[in-house]
């Protein structure tokens, strides 16, 4: 975002079409494929335009870099809603792989701990990371070794349904699994 002098967002500039279209074209000869994508030939470029308008279509600059200049007959604003839809679908179908945390302690009890594994049954399902994480604080850090034992139990019990991505069993004050689905 750009700042005006007096220090408030304005909004950003329009960004560039990507394609050529029409009189913004600048080269004297021009490959000209039809709207059905059969090659016509290379034409000048006004013979390109009158073709164009004839057809009721955009002549759009397709391939710059070609000599010469590769052009098709299309219609630029059906072809721009057709690649903004594209993208938005694209948008919608991407997935967030999120790392969902569960925290437990060495000492948690049985109805907590099935509540917490079916908890993470269903982040597993949707296709989530869960992340079962164990705090040792003070004392308790002298029972390391129970808590790595409720560790080995969760992953035992999930074992159906989850693998073992990453896993640190070897701190004093912290311990963590992160499952991913089979």
């Amino acid at each position: 975002m750009r700042r005006s002098k007096r220090n408030k967002f304005i909004k950003p500039l329009q960004k560039q079409d990507r394609h050529k279209i029409n009189e913004k074209i600048r080269a004297q000869q021009v490959r000209v494929i039809d709207s059905d994508g059969e090659q016509i030939g290379i034409q000048p470029l006004q013979q390109a335009l009158a073709l164009a308008t004839e057809k009721q279509l955009d002549l759009v600059e397709i391939a710059p870099q070609a000599s010469p200049p590769v052009c098709k007959l299309i219609d630029y604003g059906k072809y721009k809603y057709q690649l903004q839809k594209k993208e938005s679908e694209a948008k919608k179908n991407q997935r967030d792989n999120a790392v969902k945390e569960l925290k437990i302690r060495y000492c948690t009890d049985i109805g907590d701990l099935k509540t917490k594994l079916r908890h993470a049954r269903s982040f597993l399902s949707d296709g989530n990371k869960v992340k079962f994480s164990m705090r040792f604080k003070g004392r308790e850090k002298a029972f390391v070794h129970l808590g790595k034992e409720k560790l080995e139990q969760i992953i035992e019990q999930l074992s159906d349904v989850a693998k073992v991505y990453e896993h640190n069993f070897k701190g004093k004050s912290q311990m963590h699994v992160v499952l991913v689905s089979d």
